[in-house]
């Protein structure tokens, strides 16, 4: 599994349930790397998107509490291991891990690799993620040049799990 998301420099993420930046080349990327692919989410970063409803062209994993949440177009989990047996239906494709804050903290240790928009900016957010600079297990292993891009200085950087969990 694969983490994507987009920081600031404390490693936030968002702000009343919506992502602090909407930066073209950002979503760009995002959609290239996990069209035709599977995303995990939270109930709370579904309906965040536009008219609450799945991504298309992606198989969506919600992963919720509410045992009696319905949503056309998703599957459903209620748990880590309904998780493991939903994804093993896609061995040709590629798994990301999309959020929100405690869904990355929840699967980060599952995760092998971290694609990472670190957006150079102090924007006041209240959802963050774990900065993997500072975690033992992930390591950077590539930056990319800085871009400059509707009003936003950011590079595009990987990370790497050390030890990753299996399911």
């Amino acid at each position: 599994m694969k983490l994507i998301a987009a920081v600031n420099n404390d490693w936030g993420i968002g702000k009343n349930n919506d992502l602090l930046y909407h930066i073209s080349s950002d979503m760009k990327f995002f959609r290239s790397k996990t069209k035709d692919n599977v995303i995990i989410i939270g109930r709370k970063t579904l309906e965040s998107f536009p008219g609450g409803m799945p991504l298309k062209n992606r198989v969506n994993i919600v992963l919720t509490r509410d045992e009696k949440y319905k949503c056309d177009d998703a599957v459903i989990v209620h748990s880590i291991d309904e998780i493991a047996k939903q994804i093993k239906k896609y061995p040709d494709k590629e798994i990301y891990l999309c959020g929100g804050e405690a869904i990355y903290s929840l699967l980060l240790p599952y995760c092998i690799e971290a694609y990472i928009t670190k957006v150079q900016d102090n924007r006041d957010c209240d959802k963050f993620m774990v900065n993997l600079d500072l975690h033992p297990d992930w390591y950077k292993s590539e930056e990319s040049d800085i871009f400059d891009e509707d009003g936003y200085k950011f590079s595009f950087c990987t990370y790497k799990n050390k030890k990753v969990k299996e399911f």
